[in-house]
């Protein structure tokens, strides 16, 4: 009876991690002699761990983060120490609560996107909110919700996140209703929430993007007011892959004509 009973109320009051842990906990309170305080404790910890790693979760599905693109499998090696030390600033998200920006440039293939992306699986391990969007997929939206008249909503959506990480900006010229939502959204994230972007452009081409000099001016001035900017000067992580994959591939051909046969 005690069993149903304690079950029905830790389902009432929405503690799944009790409902499943709480016997095994008592079985180790009474084998370790375990005060009454302490098992409580025991139980709570796992209630508690169990709602974080379900954030987490939560968080990740929303992000939209490329799951492959974490540091488990980026090159630190190949920022240097500036870049390195720069990270070890970053992880730990503290930047999110001085509503810093946080902007990478550099080649195609130099590593901008994973590097962020990788920041992004780190915040979110932290408890932060993370949103990651190219900036053509998000412009796009934007102007869905400015036709539809719910721009004004979207930003609220946006808002909720600690950081958004906007891919590729420059990469597809916008036109000017494109611009425009683009810019107002850089306008909304001053100083209440971070905006962390890729570009291959530097700043004295960024009136491709904008297209007028004074807009062009105001946005950068947004975006660097509050920022630790990321120069990748770094050559094409996929051109040094694929040079190395060839350069295996001749090897291994040599060493097996070497043997008396022909490369297949």
């Amino acid at each position: 009876m005690i069993d149903t009973q304690l079950k029905s109320r830790f389902k009432e009051l929405h503690l799944p991690a009790f409902r499943e842990t709480y016997k095994d906990e008592a079985d180790t309170a009474r084998a370790e002699s375990l005060g009454y305080e302490q098992y409580l404790l025991a139980v709570a910890e796992r209630e508690v761990e169990a709602r974080r790693m379900k954030r987490i979760e939560r968080y990740l599905r929303e992000s939209k983060l490329p799951c492959e693109k974490t540091f488990d499998n980026f090159e630190l090696k190949r920022l240097g120490i500036k870049l390195e030390m720069h990270l070890g600033s970053l992880r730990d998200g503290s930047f999110l609560a001085r509503h810093e920006n946080v902007l990478a440039f550099g080649n195609p293939g130099s590593g901008k996107t994973h590097l962020l992306c990788a920041l992004g699986h780190e915040l979110i391990n932290a408890g932060y909110r993370v949103l990651f969007r190219s900036c053509n997929i998000l412009v796009q939206e934007m102007l869905y919700a400015k036709r539809e008249l719910r721009l004004p909503k979207l930003f609220r959506t946006l808002s909720r996140f600690d950081a958004i990480i906007i891919d590729d900006i420059g990469y597809v010229e916008q036109n000017q209703q494109e611009m425009e939502v683009l810019f107002t959204l850089l306008a909304d994230r001053y100083e209440r929430g971070s905006i962390m972007l890729t570009s291959n452009l530097p700043f004295s081409k960024w009136e491709r993007i904008f297209k007028d000099p004074m807009t062009t001016a105001a946005a950068i001035d947004r975006l660097v007011h509050h920022s630790i900017i990321l120069e990748l000067n770094l050559p094409s992580y996929r051109l040094e892959t694929s040079h190395q994959k060839k350069m295996t591939r001749q090897k291994e051909d040599e060493n097996y004509v070497g043997c008396g046969g022909a490369p297949p």
